[in-house]
């Protein structure tokens, strides 16, 4: 995937939107342009390269016909700002 970054700084601009395209169509990319500080196209370049790295895993392993490697599991949910349990200890004794 090839990403051209910072797009709202237009007047900066080092590569033309159609050079990007064109260089990711010749090096068979996907091509997103994209701007953290508009919030534009982030999440989707994210979801994007994450749906095709599923994609060609999930190809593999179908196009073998064996079951799915060991070290591709099946995610755990882990919660967060969950109450802790601890208990507090005196760290020092006062005789």
């Amino acid at each position: 995937m090839l990403i051209g970054n910072k797009t709202d700084l237009k007047h900066l601009r080092a590569v033309a939107t159609e050079d990007g395209q064109s260089y990711a169509e010749k090096e068979g990319l996907s091509f997103i342009e994209t701007s953290a500080l508009e919030a534009v196209n982030v999440e989707k370049a994210f979801q994007t390269i994450l749906s095709e790295i599923y994609r060609i895993i999930s190809k593999k392993s179908l196009s073998s016909d064996e079951p799915a490697p060991a070290s591709i599991k099946e995610g755990k949910t882990i919660a967060i700002g969950a109450p802790e349990t601890t208990t507090k200890k005196a760290c020092c004794s006062s005789s």
